[in-house]
């Protein structure tokens, strides 16, 4: 796929395809980007991030990991039967990661000041922890592989993050009595 054939097909010069989004690369941004961080990405990391309840919050990232990954994963799909060379979409998938990662920081942090974080995890595992189970290796492995609906992935999700990361509850002296 070349800048020029995509031009064509959006009836565009190619001087304004390089102008908008810089390269091919841009382009693929733009496509991932639209197609998974719209209103609705939005609208649940604000509800996420505005949970005051650790297990809450931490609940709700498993939404967000399956809105990302079932519209990401159609536009993968597309990208790769468009004849996208495989350097470029691996780069893409890289850097995103990368984002990704950084992104979830904020999660750690929280369950951390909370006092929430198994005690038996340091910081970095647990970020480590939070970033592989909301990987697109796993969504593709249970959803597009194993044939799971995208909302057992969610509820699974759900569960596995809690169970991984959260200590339990501590109970209150007058909760025995």
């Amino acid at each position: 796929m070349t800048i020029e054939a995509i031009a064509r097909q959006a009836e565009v010069s190619a001087q304004s395809v390089y102008a908008i989004f810089k390269s091919k690369t841009g382009i693929l941004i733009e496509l991932l980007d639209e197609s998974a961080f719209g209103p609705e990405y939005e609208e649940a990391v604000r509800k996420a991030l505005s949970a005051k309840d650790p297990e809450t919050r931490l609940r709700l990232a498993a939404p967000i990991a399956r809105q990302i990954h079932d519209a990401q994963s159609a536009t993968f799909d597309l990208l790769r039967g468009s004849g996208v060379v495989a350097p470029e979409l691996a780069k893409l998938e890289q850097q995103r990661e990368c984002l990704r990662y950084e992104r979830q920081e904020r999660m750690i942090v929280s369950l951390r000041d909370a006092g929430r974080l198994r005690q038996d995890l340091d910081y970095t595992t647990a970020r480590d922890i939070l970033w592989m189970l909301t990987s697109r290796d796993i969504y593709r492995m249970l959803v597009r592989e194993r044939g799971w609906s995208s909302q057992k992935y969610q509820d699974w999700l759900a569960d596995a993050l809690v169970r991984s990361l959260l200590a339990p509850r501590r109970r209150s002296r007058n909760a025995a009595t």
